[in-house]
Formats: structure tokens, sequence, C-alpha cells
């Protein structure tokens, strides 16, 4: 497993393109230079020992070396060991909606991007928890199976979008269903359901999934995305906003939150219900509703033991350096000789 230690440094790969930028740079102003005193086959003959071979040998090691310099500060690091560790917690499956409403803006900047955050936020106090993420629209998709490395959850949290569904609708019951089954097949009342949505354009059978879901020891909450009032579905286009959805007769679309219908299937999930604002997304109350599950024991394979590998390449970008300092450019004389052979022969 490799893992490395100060990513800042990765930015420094930036500065090879000014170096090649300087190079150019460098190279033009030597013709111009050279071109001033006449012209520049002339000029050559009278320097015949310069290798412009060498020359670039030189320039090509000084930047491998310079490339090993910034990989060793980085300081790749490679887990040695494989361990299992107990850990104790909650399964918690998050189903977001990903339908065209949620780009509705009465949360800022939109009830998706809103929601994305909040759930960041969610991640990261989790501890010891297993989450896993389901994308839904008209249909339900896994995007991240039932997991403890939150870093995978964070990433693919932020590739989330309204294009990963092109089923438009809000199907939560599918949403549910899904999530029950991803569970497995384990006993325990340490499970959750947590549903991210505006509730619009819903199924009625979100509320039969629920009971259902109730049935095998697994709590739903629901987190409403959206105000009463409701918003336009605004339409972008290279980030450029066109105007607003509209519906077949030319109107605009708002789209409202429905509350009550997120409420009733927070008490037939035996959860609670939260209803996002623009300063509170509602975490804290479902944090505290997770703390109440029964904390499962499970394993949980992580690597240990890294190993630093800086100085593999702090020790080559040093011998390429020193490789670079003894290459003059001058023609070697194994060289010359057989130019000079080769002259005769002519």
């Amino acid at each position: 497993m490799l893992q490395l230690e100060n990513t800042f440094f990765i930015y420094a790969f930036g500065i090879i393109p000014v170096f090649f930028f300087i190079l150019f740079l460098l190279n033009r102003w030597r013709k111009k230079a050279l071109a001033s005193f006449g012209e520049a086959n002339i000029i050559m003959q009278l320097f015949p020992d310069v290798s412009k071979t060498k020359r670039v040998w030189k320039t090509i090691l000084y930047i491998l070396a310079f490339t090993f310099l910034i990989i060793g500060m980085i300081n790749p690091q490679i887990g040695t060991k494989l361990e299992e560790v107990k850990r104790k917690g909650a399964d918690l499956m998050i189903c977001l909606d990903v339908s065209n409403s949620m780009k509705a803006e009465d949360l800022q900047p939109n009830r998706l991007e809103k929601s994305k955050q909040a759930l960041s936020k969610l991640i990261e106090k989790l501890e010891g928890d297993r989450i896993g993420i389901i994308v839904f629209g008209g249909e339900a998709y896994v995007q991240l199976p039932i997991t403890t490395d939150y870093s995978a959850a964070k990433l693919f949290l932020e590739s989330i979008s309204t294009d990963l569904i092109p089923t438009q609708g809000t199907d939560i019951g599918k949403a549910i269903d899904l999530a029950v089954t991803s569970f497995g097949k384990d006993e325990g009342k340490n499970k959750a359901i947590v549903v991210i949505t505006d509730g619009e354009n819903h199924d009625q059978n979100a509320i039969l999934s629920a009971e259902a879901a109730v049935e095998k020891g697994i709590t739903i909450h629901t987190i409403g995305m959206g105000s009463a009032e409701g918003a336009p579905i605004p339409l972008y286009r290279d980030n450029v906003r066109e105007g607003f959805r509209k519906d077949k007769d030319g109107n605009t679309i708002v789209t409202k939150l429905n509350e009550q219908m997120l409420l009733d299937l927070a008490n037939s999930g035996n959860g609670v219900y939260v209803r996002a604002s623009n300063s509170d997304a509602g975490l804290n109350t479902i944090l505290t509703a997770i703390d109440k599950l029964e904390k499962k024991q499970f394993d949980s394979k992580i690597y240990s033991d890294y190993e630093d590998r800086f100085q593999w390449f702090i020790a080559g970008a040093f011998i390429l350096l020193m490789i670079e300092t003894f290459l003059t450019e001058r023609k070697s004389k194994f060289y010359q000789r057989l130019n000079l052979f080769g002259n005769e022969k002519k």
C-alpha cells in the first residue's frame, strides 16, 4: 500500500514547465547572439570540440535530478504489513437524491452541493462506523459499497452530480430497497439509512419500503433539502446560466420541498426528520440518532508499518547531479577519432 507523506510538494512539479520555458528563451537568445557575429555554421566551426548532444544530455540529467528531488521531498511510503483490527460501529447507508430538482438554488450554492457539503462533514465525524452511498432519481444505484474507508467515501462523494441518473423522478422507495440489500444479511439493530432529498415527485411505495426496512431492524432518517416556497431549476451551459427549466406549456417549473412526506417517511422508519437550512444541515441531530444505535464489532484490515522511501530518490538525484557535473560539453576523443577516420575515407 502506497501513501504520500508530504503531498504539498506535488505543486513543485509545476516548476518543470517553467524550467523548459527558460531553457527555450536561453537557447533562442544564444542563437541570436551567435547570429550577430556571422553565420551559425561558420561560427560552430570555430568550436569543433563542442558537443550539442552532450549539452542536451546534461539538461535531461538536471531535470531528472530535480524530479527525483521533488519525489524525495514528497516521501512515498509503502505499507509493509497488513494488519487486522477490531472496530466497533454502526452501518450507515446514505441515499442521495440527484434528480434535476436538486439543482434548485434555494439552498446555497444549490440543494445537491449543499447536501454533498453536509455529507462530507458527516463523514469527518464518523468514528468506526461503516458508510455506503446510493444515488437515486427515477432509478437507484450504489455509488459506494459500505466501507470504513472514509477517504474513498469523500472521493466518491465529490464525483456525484445530477448527470449520474438518466431517468428523472424521485423514487425513494427504490433507493431504500437497494440500501436494505446493500447491508447484507447480518442481523442486529446497528443499521440506519439516511435519505437526503427534496421529496418531490416521490413514489408512494417509499412508506411501504420504510416499513419493510423497520421489520429488519433498520432505522430511516430523512433530511429535507429545499424550502416550502420553492425555487426554479436553473439551466446552465459552460457554467453560464441560460434560464430556467420550463414545462411543456412554457411555464417556469418551481420545485418545492415536500416536507410532510419526508416527515411521514421518518416516522414510518422510526427515525428523525431534519429540514436543512443554509446555516445548518441537521448533522448534529442525525449524528445523535446514529450514536444511539447498537455498535457492532467487526474486523477491518489496514496497512501498518509504513516505511519511508525518500532516501532512494534523494540518492538518485545526487548521483544524477554528480554525473551532470562531470559530463563536459566537449566531444569525446573516441568520437573525434571516428569523425576523423570518416573524413579520411572520404
